[in-house]
Formats: structure tokens, C-alpha cells, sequence
């Protein structure tokens, strides 16, 4: 029995080999079916355009993602760094941070903070921000 078995298992693995189906050349001037025989049904087909608009829609965003969102991208980038450059040139000829006013309710300190010197917060900006402490 265990002989048979075997045996019969490596007939089926060999058979496909064996049975393999005799390619000729086709002379007719229409496409070869994408599928023959039992193969070709309406589920393969359906999987087989499938496959074949996905493809296409790959395509599609990878053309849009190189040649539009990249471009846009560095537009944007330029403009942005453009924008921070003026901005910091207009900051520039503002009246220096030590001569401007403090009023009652900016910077209110109830409390030191329990970081560095304890007058800055931890979203401290020493370009932006300015603190007189009282004399």
C-alpha cells in the first residue's frame, strides 16, 4: 500500500511535465485568448481586467505624483522661504525688544517655572519673545 501511495504520488507531480501542450505558432492576425479551456470563464476575466486597470491606475498616480505634487511642492517650498525671509527682514527694522512695552497681562508669573532660569516658558522663542522683569 505504502509503494502505491508513492508511486502515485510521483506520477502526479510528474505528469504536468509530461502533459505539457505542444506551443504552435499561430498565424492568424487576431490576438491569442488570454485564457483557454477551462481557464477561460467569467471570473478569470473579470480578475484579468481587473488587474489590468489597477495597472493602469498605478500609472496614472505615479505620472501625477512625479509630475504635479512634486513640482507643486517645491513651488511651495520656494514661496514659503521667500515669505520667512521678509518676514525676518520686516522684524529687522522693528524698535528693539528691550524698549518695547510691557503690559499688565503679558508674561504673568504666579510662579517660577521649575526649568532653566524659571521666567521662560517652555515654548520660549528669545527672537520673538521678551520679558522685563520687574526691577
Amino acid at each position: 500500500m505504502l509503494a502505491q501511495r508513492t508511486l502515485f504520488r510521483a506520477s502526479q507531480r510528474l505528469a504536468p511535465a509530461a502533459r505539457a501542450p505542444i506551443r504552435r505558432r499561430m498565424y492568424s492576425s487576431e490576438s491569442p485568448k488570454q485564457f483557454a479551456g477551462a481557464e477561460d470563464n467569467e471570473f478569470n476575466r473579470e480578475r484579468a481586467r481587473i488587474a489590468e486597470h489597477a495597472a493602469e491606475s498605478g500609472e496614472f498616480w505615479f505620472k501625477l505624483t512625479v509630475y504635479v505634487a512634486v513640482p507643486c511642492l517645491i513651488v511651495a517650498a520656494i514661496n514659503g522661504k521667500m515669505r520667512w525671509d521678509a518676514h525676518w527682514e520686516h522684524k529687522a527694522h522693528e524698535i528693539p525688544m528691550e524698549e518695547k512695552p510691557e503690559y499688565s497681562y503679558q508674561n504673568i508669573r504666579t510662579k517660577n517655572f521649575f526649568w532653566g532660569d524659571g521666567d521662560k516658558t517652555l515654548f520660549w522663542n528669545d527672537k520673538v519673545n521678551y520679558h522685563k522683569k520687574e526691577e
